[in-house]
């Protein structure tokens, strides 16, 4: 009777081998079962030489279950793998410079809330979110506003004394009474005078009413424009405001709607607040002209009305401006 030839001659002994003569390896992994620390893995499952799956990182999840196998040593994992987001924001905690950011709040790539218009308030407490670059600001991130006139600081003439928009933050001054000294009175008879001659008085000059599509159509060619993310008024602004200030002035009859407008960069909410602020700038200065405030009214409509395409840098310049709307 013919023995089978024994592949492996050199098996310790009392070690269960197969019918080969080799050690047995019940899960198949490659290590023999006496050598294999963990014999129930799963098949197709990489093992080292202990017949236990591979964990490349060293962080405690083996690769098979690791859906971050790349981890950096001595990071926290979660049972997944993955590093520890403690304040689910987006960023593991080893990178996170803010770890207790609440839940919500956009950060940065740091992990930090993000702070768009860069005065140290974030924008989740940042009432003002469009500051201009280098502008002191309180702590909702609203520009400085020392004697509490509605004139910011940088923008106000007079700022530690409390004003008028319309005069740019400054007191309005108003001139003192002339006191005259009494004269004494000299009584003197009248002599009779000869009776005027009565002419006619001349009729009142009656001025034909401007139709208002004609005013309409010459001040619509005066939109302000304004530069990306800012209200300040230029000299070129003035030059056309100026003209802006003879029509109003020529029209004594006609009221205007000052509207603001912005393109479609940035949120809604920061938009309309930077669009009714151009507009309450240019109605400022129309005031400050000797328009009356009361023929003057302003809305913002941040980047709802656009009258060119907002995809390309020159139209959302054209954007970026305030219009005039003209009512009896």
């Amino acid at each position: 009777m013919k023995t089978k030839k024994d592949l492996c001659l050199g098996t310790p002994a009392n070690v269960q081998v197969d019918e080969s003569g080799c050690p047995v390896d019940a899960d198949k992994d490659g290590v023999a079962d006496y050598l294999d620390q963990c014999e129930n893995t799963p098949a197709g499952v990489k093992v080292d030489e202990k017949g236990c799956p591979l964990d490349t990182d060293k962080d405690g999840v083996t690769d098979n279950k690791d859906k971050c196998p790349g981890t950096p040593a001595g990071v926290k994992v979660d049972a997944s793998g993955c590093p520890i987001d403690t304040d689910k924001d987006g960023v593991a905690d080893y990178k996170d410079k803010c770890p207790g950011t609440p839940t919500g709040i956009r950060v940065d790539a740091s992990g930090c809330p993000v702070d768009t218009d860069k005065d140290g308030v974030t924008d989740d407490i940042d009432k003002c979110a469009d500051t201009p670059s280098g502008v002191k600001v309180d702590e909702k991130g609203c520009p400085v506003d020392t004697d509490k006139d509605g004139v910011p600081d940088y923008l106000d003439k007079c700022p530690n004394d409390k004003g008028t928009v319309a005069n740019k933050g400054c007191p309005e001054t108003k001139a003192k009474p002339v006191v005259v000294e009494p004269k004494p009175v000299v009584v003197v008879e009248p002599k009779p005078e000869p009776k005027p001659e009565v002419k006619p008085e001349p009729k009142p000059e009656v001025k034909p009413v401007v139709p208002i599509e004609s005013i309409t159509k010459e001040i619509s060619i005066l939109d302000i424009p304004f530069e990306f993310g800012k209200d300040a008024i230029s000299e070129a602004n003035r030059e056309m405001l100026d003209k802006v200030v003879a029509i109003i002035q020529a029209n004594k009859d006609i009221k205007v709607e000052v509207g603001g407008h912005t393109d479609n960069i940035g949120n809604e909410t920061a938009n309309m607040k930077l669009s009714l602020s151009r507009a309450e700038i240019v109605k400022a200065y129309l005031v400050f002209k000797g328009v009356e405030e009361s023929r003057l009214t302003v809305k913002g409509f941040g980047m709802t009305m656009p009258v060119a395409d907002n995809t390309t840098k020159e139209g959302r310049a054209q954007n970026r401006r305030t219009s005039f709307k003209v009512s009896r």
